[in-house]
């Protein structure tokens, strides 16, 4: 009966669903207009596979310049592979191909080229663009860990080639018999040993008339072979006219040979066909979530989103010639078998990016898990920020968040035993080194239940905060793993040391000393310092296990909403007196989205606008489509903040679904306002969620009643278990707020206070 009411809800969609091609929808430029002073997404224009090893892009910056990709940047330097997760992390193993019009254009000023946008094709699976200065016409289309290039030069005689294998320590040598080039490049911002390189192979199908090695600015015409610090190719190919260069060309961090093996992605495959079979993957993913009834704009929104949330976490492992997974490791400059991944900041995602993950890719997560047992054993740490080892960046440790939820989601098979004890090294100890792994002030969170400002530990109040939500993951996991009541009772009393910093004058969370005395002349406006990346307006709402507890220490219900609508009605006044270079580009960005002091340009913020739910679901609706509206476009200047590895796309796509994972390992989705008249979501399992919300528009944004498989829901969540069984999820939209669904606590999602033991 189910299927049938399911097929009779489903058919009027289908001919619509049938005729769109979801990857046409995604513009891959989308928040690559960006600046140091103002993030409009911090991305670039990636060419890869879902998940894929190598990323591949139009690099627009210097050798060096982290903004690889600038929008508003009138020239292009070379089409690059790249690993850059972050502007902010830096790039590694990268190395370039341009096409240029004569010999002496190899150094980077010389092979620059105007382009224009109007001669641009950007998409996931194809990236094509024409460089006026050498007159030629280049195309990349991507394997996982290959690449095919097509080259159109207007002056077949005028055919050159450049490769750059970037500086900090390279390598070229042309086989120009083969009719083929190998080389590594050795640069890396951090989070590898001294011998890390990435090993290319290059193949093309036309002669080499010419070929020579240089070295920064100096050309060797008598040499095919060349190692130093920043060194290249530039080849000369025998052309006739009308026709066009084809390049294959792959990479490896265990060798050549591996390289040569990963080329093999590609086989005999001629550009077209593996433009075409790029194009059918990137399909098939992102038709996994279909939506309908809504505008144009709104499906390209959706789907760059959706396509950004599909390139990180990415696979730094390989296939060797025996089928074998293995990996070559950032942790001992060593070869070994099984899963590694690398380039994601845990402390970004997994608020919603690992949730929806989770839901449609859980064996992507199952190997994350293995990858992040393989870390543990080769480095003794949990990684928190890799990139690809790890990096001393953000704070929290949220690998215990990911481990949980996954494991509360079914994903078991996993040696959770040996990453339970990761977790719990985590909760007593810190690394000297890299103060992003651990915990930075553990002794004094563990034996005061808070970290005091006094101590030299910044970011105090965050870390408090954060760890707390932290133990709570680990309470959840213990209780699910049988472990000892003493041992679940310590993470079940740590997860309410959020407590300890709310301060009764303010209702904010303010910093304490060593002595248990609230800091004096405090201003919740100050960005920084005690707070990470933001200030007390915008932190005191991270406690997305309790909200109840946190309601209940502002006084009242009604205390909590007016609390949370003051957020938005605060002057946007800010103090940047800890940045000692002046204002940052978030504060910039905060202001630009004139909501007072909410900052959806950050994570710590993407869970408040659904705290409503604990008394006023009806605001939560209003918020999130105001955000929705306001803050995203599918346009260069599309994010409000910088694209942190898929989390600020991850609440966009959450949203316009019409629900969100408020508290992760709390195994439920709170409500919000769904974008469109109908949604399809195809999980892993084969079962499909649907969302039909009918009389949906930009004028009825609020919901007046919710039916589940055609009964009626009177809660403001749905949990994991029935989403994952398959549902109908219908909502019944309107112009009017309803003010008396969902308000009462029996309606409110889960809460730690709320599960309170006796």
């Amino acid at each position: 009966m189910r299927r049938i009411l399911l097929f009779l809800l489903i058919m009027p969609h289908l001919a619509y669903a049938q005729q769109i091609n979801p990857v046409d929808y995604v513009n891959t430029l989308v928040g690559t207009m960006s600046k140091m002073e103002l993030s409009a997404g911090n991305t670039y224009p990636a060419v890869c596979m879902p998940f894929a090893m190598h990323n591949w892009s139009a690099h627009t910056g210097k050798v060096g310049d982290n903004f690889q990709y600038a929008y508003q940047n009138n020239y292009l330097y070379g089409i690059r592979q790249t690993h850059q997760a972050s502007l902010w992390i830096g790039d590694y193993g990268q190395f370039s191909l341009m096409p240029v019009s004569n010999k002496q254009q190899f150094v980077q000023e010389k092979r620059k080229s105007w382009y224009s946008h109007k001669t641009e094709i950007a998409k996931p699976h194809y990236y094509s663009v024409y460089l006026a200065d050498h007159q030629a016409h280049v195309e990349v289309t991507p394997t996982e860990r290959a690449a095919c290039f097509r080259i159109s030069y207007t002056h077949p005689d005028s055919a050159f080639l450049v490769v750059d294998a970037f500086n900090k320590g390279s390598y070229v040598k042309i086989l120009k018999d083969d009719k083929k080039i190998i080389g590594y490049s050795s640069t890396k911002s951090g989070g590898a040993p001294s011998n890390f390189k990435n090993y290319f192979v290059m193949e093309f199908d036309k002669p080499l008339r010419d070929g020579a090695v240089w070295s920064k600015d100096t050309l060797y015409d008598n040499k095919l072979e060349i190692e130093d610090n920043h060194v290249g190719t530039i080849l000369h190919f025998e052309m006739k006219e009308g026709e066009k260069l084809n390049v294959k060309v792959s990479s490896s961090y265990i060798s050549f040979e591996q390289a040569n093996i990963n080329l093999k992605e590609i086989g005999n495959a001629g550009f077209d066909e593996t433009k075409e079979k790029a194009y059918n993957i990137w399909n098939r993913e992102l038709s996994k979530v279909k939506v309908s009834g809504g505008t144009d704009d709104q499906y390209k929104t959706f789907y760059s989103c959706l396509y950004r949330m599909l390139i990180f976490p990415r696979k730094f492992y390989e296939i060797d010639s025996e089928g074998k997974v293995v990996h070559y490791s950032p942790y001992t400059g060593k070869v070994h078998e099984g899963y590694m991944y690398a380039d994601n900041g845990f402390w970004d995602t997994f608020r919603a990016q690992f949730p929806f993950m989770n839901l449609l890719y859980p064996q992507i997560v199952e190997e994350v898990l293995h990858s992040m047992t393989n870390i543990y054993q080769q480095s003794g740490w949990l990684p928190e920020w890799i990139s690809p080892g790890h990096r001393d960046c953000m704070i929290g440790s949220h690998s215990s968040s990911i481990i949980a939820d996954a494991y509360m989601k079914g994903i078991t098979n996993v040696d959770i035993d040996l990453l339970y004890e990761a977790i719990m090294k985590n909760t007593r100890e810190s690394n000297e080194k890299i103060s992003s792994l651990g915990r930075l002030g553990a002794k004094e969170y563990n034996s005061m239940g808070f970290i005091p400002f006094d101590t030299g530990i910044n970011q105090n109040v965050s870390r408090t905060l954060e760890y707390a939500y932290n133990d709570f993951c680990i309470y959840e996991l213990s209780k699910m793993l049988n472990k000892p009541d003493e041992q679940i009772n310590i993470f079940y009393n740590r997860s309410f040391n959020y407590r300890n910093l709310f301060d009764q004058e303010t209702k904010l969370m303010r910093p304490k000393d060593s002595q248990g005395i609230f800091q004096k002349n405090f201003d919740p406006y100050r960005w920084g310092d005690h707070f990470t990346e933001g200030n007390s307006w915008q932190y005191t709402w991270f406690v997305p296990h309790d909200p109840i507890g946190l309601s209940n220490l502002m006084g009242s219900n009604q205390d909590f909403i007016e609390k949370m609508d003051s957020v938005f009605s605060q002057p946007q006044t800010y103090d940047i007196s800890y940045y000692k270079r002046g204002i940052i580009h978030l504060i910039r960005e905060m202001q630009n989205a004139e909501m007072g002091q909410y900052a959806h340009l950050n994570e710590p913020m993407h869970h408040m606008i659904y705290m409503y739910n604990y008394g006023a679901p009806w605001k939560t609706q209003y918020w999130v489509r105001m955000v929705m509206d306001r803050l995203y476009q599918a346009t260069p200047d599309g994010y409000c903040g910088d694209e942190d590895n898929g989390q600020m796309s991850a609440w966009y796509v959450f949203s316009a679904l019409g629900f969100y994972p408020l508290c992760p390992t709390a195994n439920e989705y709170v409500f919000g306002s769904p974008l469109f008249q109908y949604s399809e979501l195809t999980l892993a399992n084969g079962n499909k969620v649907v969302v039909n919300a009918p009389k949906n528009s930009k004028q009825n944004i609020y919901v007046n009643s919710i039916s589940i498989d055609k009964k009626e829901h009177s809660k403001n969540y749905i949990s994991f278990s029935s989403l994952s069984k398959g549902v109908v999820i219908d909502f019944e939209m309107s112009d009017k707020e309803n003010q008396e669904r969902g308000t009462q606590p029996d309606a409110y999602p889960f809460s730690q206070t709320k599960q309170m033991k006796n």
